[in-house]
């Protein structure tokens, strides 16, 4: 349970597949296939053109499926209202040795147990037009719950290298630890193993890659000459595995190539007659499943449903990234996340593309509709987070008049903006806080009970009237202002296309 992967992880994989609709598969769809097959780099696995009864039953009897959500813990994050729709997989690959197929591989002296060396979060939108797959370095030391506990508070938390995760409480720890540094939640997980990441290649006849230098790796036994060439099983794992005779020898090399591979699968997948052909698509599918440990939710319908909601995305709608990162200070060897990544986690979290700000129609407004709670029904905790003495008691009194019951005033964490936080069924009250505070965000949260709570950050306006406020009392004077924020830079996230040349970016 604690999230152990009986079979491990995929290793470098995410993504892989593209599955036509049974129309396609026959050749009576007049849009062009390639927009009309489903992206597989989200390792979504739908059953397509083979679709007899016992197909579908043997396919999803191959995925095992394991309960994490003991491990993970029930303090979860919750989905912004502008991003509920979108999906959160994370994919895991593993180093373990165990099984058929694995056994062969090697093993590890100095570090046994099993890893996620590879670890891609994928976020598919709302509206399904497009697709970030975010890639983790293995090495990355971050906070996560001693000893896995999933009821440890966040401020206990210890520093901890990021596939040592899974080593230690499997994906249900991997997951806790991911969530609580990100605060994106994760809908789904996959976790593939060698084997399964062997036969998939195999399954599409081999994957082109492209290296700008030889490579001749001694542990893998992997020997290459520069330019191009079509890898298949055994020999593409051993080039997405290879680290250290390589380009610098880190595992953010490494990282580079495993993305150009994953870009390499998708245009082959889209590109290749072997969708079309509804027996080596079963065996492709027979091959995936074989490996593949899932959460008890993702099973092969689930899958198919993801899948025929994402076929309109092409390739140049896919984008993959690394999380920003740097030198880890007391191991140079290790490295640690830079602030930047939160402009991922943020994009994810808010269902929107880097480098883009959402419209203002990404935001539910809080005046869209007539506000159907009354403020007398409301009571409101006001926290200062601007740094500004007086700034949530001003505003405090401000809701008063109009009927507000405040519940307490004081410090809040440091922000940007104002952020109305709710729990469940309390989403009608927010919107009517809300409406006090011109541009506020809302945000769903947990153990608010029935009081909303409003955090007055940097750039934060003061309170205005509210449609259907009681009383006829006028607002106080609000002296105080929140200060404005310093201009900050948004950070150039760099990001590869999954329809990008497989040379560009290679080792």
């Amino acid at each position: 349970m604690d999230g152990a992967a009986p079979r491990g992880d995929e290793h470098d994989l995410g993504p892989d597949d593209a599955f036509p609709s049974r129309r396609e598969v026959h050749g009576k769809e007049r849009r062009p296939w390639r927009r009309r097959l489903v992206v597989a780099l989200v390792l979504v696995l739908a059953l397509g053109g083979a679709g007899a009864a016992w197909a579908t039953w043997h396919l999803n009897a191959n995925i095992t499926k394991v309960d994490v959500s003991q491990a993970v813990g029930t303090d979860r994050p919750t989905q912004a209202p502008q991003a509920r729709g979108a999906v959160n997989i994370l994919l895991v690959g593993s180093d373990t040795r165990e099984g058929d197929g694995n056994d062969a591989i090697g093993k590890v002296v100095e570090d046994p147990g099993q890893h996620s060396d590879t670890n891609l979060l994928v976020h598919l939108s709302k509206d399904r037009t497009w697709a970030t797959v975010v890639s983790i370095p293995r090495d990355s030391m971050t906070k996560a719950p001693p000893e896995c506990s999933p009821k440890a508070p966040k401020d206990q938390w210890v520093t901890r290298q990021w596939n040592h995760n899974y080593k230690i409480g499997g994906i249900g720890c991997l997951i806790r630890t991911l969530e609580g540094n990100t605060g994106v939640r994760v809908d789904h997980y996959a976790v593939v193993d060698f084997r399964g990441f062997q036969s998939m290649v195999d399954a599409l006849d081999g994957v082109k890659v492209c290296t700008s230098e030889p490579i001749d790796d001694r542990e893998s036994g992997l020997r290459l000459s520069a330019g191009t060439h079509t890898l298949k099983g055994k020999q593409a794992l051993a080039y997405v595995r290879t680290r250290k005779s390589v380009g610098d020898g880190s595992d953010l090399g490494r990282i580079q190539r495993q993305q150009a591979f994953l870009s390499s699968i998708a245009q082959k997948a889209t590109s290749s007659k072997l969708l079309f052909q509804p027996t080596a698509l079963f065996g492709f599918l027979d091959a995936a499943t074989k490996s593949l440990t899932t959460d008890p939710d993702f099973g092969l319908g689930t899958m198919k449903d993801l899948a025929e909601s994402v076929r309109g995305i092409g390739l140049d709608k896919i984008e993959f990234v690394t999380v920003p990162n740097e030198s880890y200070a007391p191991d140079p060897n290790r490295v640690q996340w830079q602030p930047s990544a939160d402009v991922i986690w943020e994009a994810f979290r808010e269902d929107h593309r880097l480098g883009e700000k959402p419209s203002a129609s990404a935001s539910p407004s809080p005046t869209a509709s007539p506000l159907t709670v009354s403020p007398a029904d409301v009571s409101v905790d006001v926290r200062n987070g601007a740094g500004v003495s007086g700034l949530a008691s001003q505003a405090g009194a401000a809701l008063e008049v109009q009927g507000f019951t405040v519940a307490g005033t004081g410090n809040g964490e440091s922000r940007t903006g104002t952020l109305v936080e709710y729990s469940a069924g309390q989403e009608e009250a927010a919107r009517t806080v809300a409406a006090a505070f011109p541009g506020a965000t809302l945000e769903e949260a947990t153990g608010l009970g029935k009081t909303v709570r409003v955090t007055l950050g940097a750039g934060s306006k003061n309170v205005v009237e509210v449609e259907n406020r009681t009383g006829t009392q006028a607002l106080p004077k609000q002296p105080v202002k929140a200060p404005t924020p310093a201009p900050t830079p948004t950070p150039t996230i760099e990001a590869r296309a999954a329809d990008a040349d497989i040379c560009s970016a290679s080792s």
